[in-house]
């Protein structure tokens, strides 16, 4: 009787060697195949959300150049020498200006740097040129 017990009890016994077996290798594969990231080692000084404007759109000046080299400034056509008298003008307003340059995919990159100057001749250093994707 107590051979029966004993034989009982042996094959209620699991052994977890293959198990942590299996594991291990997971563990290996797992931190072979996994991408890091890498740091590039220069800090930079972001700003946090709650330090931005939340009227962002009234603190920025719109200029579009069209095909056809035309200058818009704020939903009017303009001449490329207007752009820094109404830069100027607009700056004189806003607390922090910018200056956002959406420019066709046809319009000429000579047009393009004319606008870039007169914004810059305005004082504003920020300004960002937007030109749709190439296909």
């Amino acid at each position: 009787m107590r051979h029966k017990h004993k034989a009982a009890q042996d094959e209620a016994d699991i052994d977890m060697t293959p198990m942590l077996d299996i594991v291990f290798i997971m563990l290996i594969f797992f931190i072979v195949t996994a991408s890091f990231l890498k740091e590039t080692g220069v800090e930079l000084n972001r700003p946090d959300s709650s330090q931005k404007s939340e009227n962002t759109e009234a603190q920025s000046i719109f200029i579009d150049i069209t095909a056809r080299d035309e200058v818009w400034y704020n939903k009017r056509r303009i001449d490329v020498r207007a752009v820094r008298p109404n830069v100027e003008r607009d700056k004189a307003k806003m607390d922090t200006p910018s200056v956002v340059i959406k420019a066709d995919r046809d319009a000429t990159s000579g047009k393009v740097i004319e606008v870039v100057e007169g914004v810059r001749q305005a004082g504003v250093l920020n300004y960002v040129v937007a030109t749709p994707k190439a296909n």
